[in-house]
């Protein structure tokens, strides 16, 4: 489950700010996980959840925001938003669209106390 291993980086990058901030603990993690990326929103959940525990994100409120996917019909050309790799064109109803964006993982937010 590689969601453990994205967990261990995202922790990772939280304590340097919680070093840097002076935080006790995070209440709410929000994140930005696109449709094109290999991350299943509920194993991320629940491997949050498993590596969180008896640390300073014990408790803290995961929020996954997961935007539509970006890519380019070669079919009409056109620069679309879709919800799968498997989606038509939205605009021609083509099928042969080249991803360009929204595999990618942000951290949006932070609550801290």
């Amino acid at each position: 489950m590689h969601e453990l291993t994205v967990c261990d980086s995202l922790f990772r990058m939280i304590a340097k700010e919680r070093q840097k901030r002076g935080f006790n603990r995070v209440c709410r993690v929000k994140l930005s996980i696109g449709r094109f990326s290999c991350l299943d929103p509920d194993a991320l959940r629940y491997a949050f959840e498993i590596s969180s525990r008896e640390t300073f994100l014990e408790d803290a409120r995961l929020e996954i925001e997961q935007p539509l996917g970006e890519a380019r019909c070669t079919d009409c050309g056109a620069e679309v938003k879709v919800e799968s790799h498997l989606s038509p064109c939205p605009r021609c109803g083509g099928e042969s669209l080249i991803p360009t964006g929204g595999d990618e993982m942000k951290l949006i937010e932070l609550e801290v106390l």
